[in-house]
């Protein structure tokens, strides 16, 4: 096993005091004791200066995660609960549909005239939802979120995301759009969706829309459920794949351009800012992007790139930011299955050789294998569901996902300067599509496609068998 840099340790040691935050609150003579223990004895001559370091850098890191957490768990909002009145609300992401109303994160900025900086969650009639980035003037009743019902605790998970209350919407009225950041992030967003799909409609541009931005909102309920059974939802989660081929395609045009290649890295680094703000802020894009940024300054700078390194670093962004993130399953299932990909990918594709598979295809299904095994404990405890043909589905998308992100980013690209040239792109980039739903359809229709309850572990257990039985076989 590869030893663990000095650094490495010191951010592992930080994730641990960001996750305990979640267990213990720092309060009183806890946190008196974890910040001057760690540093009387960094200040002594004595040896085991690392693991002090370590130690120090745990506690404060402790400290900061119950600060957060405390700050993510105030609300003004909650004494109003039951009264009605007009507020000032920010629409900050895309409505998300469901049977009978529309779900939409919003900030309250004013409550009957009262300033207010608060994560609200708004309940709209169906078809009412603003578009992201609108300023709305709302008649609304505050309620309480509502608690576990059918194996999902909406309080809970609302409250992980600095969210204590709902919005009944009555009446709703456009006044504006929000300015910032947030408003440079909602153009970005609006012209990748219009510019990366021109001429496309339908199902095919609501894939490459869910691909390039992790938005399934356009897709039917029918191309929903193929993805997850057919173990391919993973694709309408911006990943690192997305950061990498968008910072791959800067630096490769940079070179047709004849541009220093630092300069290249600093487009890039651009680049990849860019793109997480038109995103949002996804736990796998986040940790792809820091990812990519550390690669990107390491080499500036002259230093060695490594790729846990990257991913400790992006680990305590998102929990820095958020210690509930911890409890994300986007978080989980990003994190757990790099950490699959650093320890499994290499084994398991020197296992598969001599089998009769193309050599192409041994990394893409080693991978897959890899990253299904680890995931599968998460699936389950979060949904209920693991799928089983995953490694089939995806390995026969493989080919066809980075074509049809870098299609849509040359025709983002293309239909700046020429409309008529990024149509018929687009055009091609929707037979991909339309290629990937296929497949995703086709797996999806296997009975047991996808396993639930019971089934699903002993399904977990005889995969995990058969690894370890692949592994041992080929003496890796």
């Amino acid at each position: 096993m590869t030893r663990l840099l000095p650094a490495q340790i010191v951010l592992l040691a930080v994730v641990a005091g960001l996750c305990l935050a979640n267990v213990v609150r720092p309060h009183g003579l806890w946190l008196l004791v974890a910040v001057v223990a760690p540093a009387m004895g960094l200040a002594s001559p004595a040896g085991g200066r690392l693991a002090l370091v370590a130690a120090l850098a745990a506690s404060l890191a402790w400290c900061w995660g119950g600060w957060r957490l405390d700050r993510l768990d105030r609300s003004e909002l909650v004494a109003d609960i039951g009264r009605a009145g007009d507020l000032v609300v920010v629409a900050t992401a895309e409505a998300r549909p469901g049977s009978f109303s529309e779900r939409q994160f919003g900030r309250a900025e004013s409550f009957e005239g009262r300033r207010l900086d608060e994560r609200v969650e708004l309940e709209l009639p169906l078809g009412r939802a603003p578009p992201q980035g609108a300023r709305i003037l709302v008649l609304a009743r505050i309620a309480a979120p509502r608690g576990p019902s059918h194996g999902f605790d909406e309080r809970t998970w609302l409250r992980r995301q600095g969210v204590h209350v709902v919005l009944q919407v009555d009446r709703i009225q456009v006044i504006g759009r929000r300015g910032g950041v947030g408003g440079v992030a909602d153009r970005l967003r609006r012209w990748l969706a219009r510019a990366s799909t021109p001429g496309l409609t339908g199902q095919r541009r609501a894939l490459v829309v869910g691909i390039v931005l992790g938005d399934d909102t356009g897709l039917s309920d029918g191309v929903r459920q193929a993805f997850r059974r057919s173990g391919l939802y993973h694709l309408l989660a911006v990943s690192g794949e997305n950061v990498v081929l968008l910072a791959a395609g800067v630096l490769g045009l940079g070179v047709l351009l004849g541009i220093p290649r630092a300069w290249a890295h600093v487009g890039a680094l651009a680049a990849i800012g860019a793109y997480v703000l038109a995103v949002g802020p996804q736990p796998s894009v986040i940790r792809a992007a820091v990812s990519g940024c550390a690669v990107s300054v390491a080499w500036l700078l002259g230093r060695e790139r490594d790729g846990w390194h990257a991913l400790l670093l992006a680990s305590v962004v998102l929990l820095g930011w958020s210690p509930y993130a911890l409890f994300d399953p986007g978080f989980q299932l990003s994190f757990a299955a790099v950490g699959a990909i650093f320890v499994l990918g290499r084994p398991l594709t020197r296992a598969l050789e001599g089998y009769p598979l193309p050599r192409r295809l041994r990394a893409p299904v080693a991978i897959a294998v890899a990253c299904g095994l680890v995931t599968a404990p998460i699936l389950w405890v979060q949904f209920g569901a693991v799928p089983l043909l995953g490694v089939l589905a995806n390995a026969l998308v493989e080919a066809a996902v980075a074509p049809l992100l870098g299609l849509a980013f040359a025709t983002a690209v293309l239909d700046v300067v020429s409309p008529r040239l990024a149509q018929v792109i687009a055009a091609v980039n929707g037979l991909v599509a339309a290629y990937i739903a296929r497949c995703a359809e086709l797996v999806a229709a296997f009975p047991f496609a996808q396993a639930t309850g019971s089934a699903a572990l002993l399904a977990g257990a005889g995969a995990l068998a058969v690894t370890a039985f692949l592994l041992r076989l080929r003496h890796v």
